[in-house]
């Protein structure tokens, strides 16, 4: 991917709807050639174009993180996990939990439905459910910049 492409894509990260010609102004390119590429990027995965809602303004009052260790192959138990409707985002790690999975429930009865069914998937020894009580940061503007050096301020000094 090179820096034309991550332009447009921070552009979209701003605002999902931006019309084409603004963002070809924006990255020097004209409106044909941005609508190419986002379409490129589109087709190879690389980006997607969606509404982003916050759960709580929706009906989903309750979110939490839950921790997973496993037994045997984390890979099986995060892919039954994510298959769960309530479930939208899972990741294997290599801390003390084997899985994390974040969860968007109406209210505590779905929630302590969708945990017993995640210590239900074959594989689950433990888990550990992290309520949220407050967002304090949700960006998506990331993964079009490339690694930055630290700073004096970045590395304390």
């Amino acid at each position: 991917m090179d820096d034309v492409s991550r332009a447009i894509i921070e552009q979209l990260q701003e605002d999902g709807r931006r019309p084409y010609a603004r963002i070809a102004a924006a990255v020097g390119l004209s409106e044909a050639a941005v609508r190419q590429r986002v379409q490129r990027l589109l087709d190879s995965g690389v980006m997607q174009i969606v509404a982003v809602t916050d759960p709580m303004q929706v009906g989903f009052s309750r979110q939490a993180m839950v921790g997973i260790r496993t037994s045997g192959d984390a890979r099986v138990v995060a892919e039954r996990i994510a298959d769960f409707g309530e479930v939208d985002y899972v990741v294997i790690t290599a801390g003390s939990f084997d899985v994390l999975a974040e969860v968007v429930c109406e209210d505590d009865d779905q929630l302590l439905d969708v945990v017993a069914r995640i210590r239900g998937v074959d594989g689950v020894e433990t888990t550990e459910t992290h309520l949220y009580l407050g967002l304090a940061k949700q960006t998506y503007a990331w993964g079009t910049r490339g690694p930055q050096s630290p700073t004096s301020s970045d590395a304390g000094l």
